[in-house]
């Protein structure tokens, strides 16, 4: 990343109030005190944590357009420290969208729509979401950086098209809830989840950072249990489980160069073989949503 020699992320697990965008508001600011008191520089916020998850037909109701006052007070937030919202976008032509949007320096650097909408178990977010239909990394004053939306990351597509679009940081948020224990005392999802960032870390050579929502919401809870990993796949800061909190990681950005020149798997990086295999599996149809 470069001109920047470390980074302090804060990711924050919060519990918002279900169709209530105000009072989600207002844990946001307070988050944010909270986080210039330890020095972060950037914040990360849960999927839909501005609106709550299991909205239905609420979703229109709680969206907000990115001239709204709403965003007006998440830029104001993000002057001193930048930050990611997790937010129902309404767009100009009324579709609704499951969107992460990073502010910086009291702008709108960055909006990432969800692109895998889960409509599959206790998930039906196909009937209430448009899709969103790009995965770019986006460059920062901390260097250049990828987001990610929950079912997103449950896809090998997505941070792999991120590394390649040079994210040295990617920023992963959910609204992950509790499925299963299967390994020991800890819930399915979350091994699973911080087994596959831990993977991504180490195979794209870059640091990961996660937050998911804790909570109950429509009968289902959420388990926060947020991380941070480096590029060596070594876990840095993690969260507690099923409650509030706000876990602050120190990333040593030249941590980036060493594992790099050890495993210089971006450098090897095939990038027309990829391109050969996709179409020749595809029948060369890649723009197809349903075909991946």
């Amino acid at each position: 990343m470069a001109g920047a020699t470390k980074l302090t992320v804060a990711v924050a697990q919060i519990d918002p109030r279900l169709g209530d965008v105000d009072t989600n508001l207002a844990l946001y600011e307070e988050q944010m005190r909270a986080a210039r008191g330890l020095g972060a520089d950037v914040v990360v916020f849960p999927e839909l944590s501005l609106s709550g998850y299991f909205l239905k037909d609420m979703v229109s109701s709680v969206a907000v357009r990115l001239d709204s006052a709403a965003v007006g007070r998440l830029k104001k937030l993000s002057r001193r420290r930048a930050l990611i919202a997790g937010l129902v976008e309404e767009t100009d032509d009324f579709r609704f969208y499951n969107s992460a949007v990073y502010f910086q320096d009291g702008e709108i650097i960055h909006v990432h729509r969800k692109v895998y909408l889960p409509t599959y178990g206790l998930f039906d977010e196909g009937r209430f979401f448009a899709w969103g239909d790009s995965i770019r990394a986006f460059d920062t004053r901390f260097g250049r950086v990828g987001i990610l939306i929950c079912e997103d990351f449950w896809h090998a597509s997505p941070p792999y098209l991120l590394w390649l679009d040079g994210a040295d940081l990617m920023l992963f948020m959910s609204a992950s809830p509790g499925r299963g224990i299967t390994h020991g005392d800890k819930l399915e999802s979350a091994w699973w989840v911080e087994h596959i960032n831990r993977a991504y870390a180490s195979l794209f050579t870059s640091y990961v950072a996660h937050t998911n929502r804790v909570g109950f919401e429509d009968g289902l809870h959420f388990w926060g249990g947020a991380t941070v990993f480096d590029p060596n796949g070594d876990l840095v800061a993690q969260g507690p489980y099923q409650e509030e909190a706000l876990t602050v990681a120190d990333l040593d950005l030249d941590q980036l160069h060493r594992t790099r020149a050890r495993l210089p798997l971006l450098r090897d990086e095939r990038h027309a073989l990829v391109r050969r295999e996709i179409e020749r599996i595809t029948g060369g149809d890649t723009g197809a949503r349903d075909k991946g």
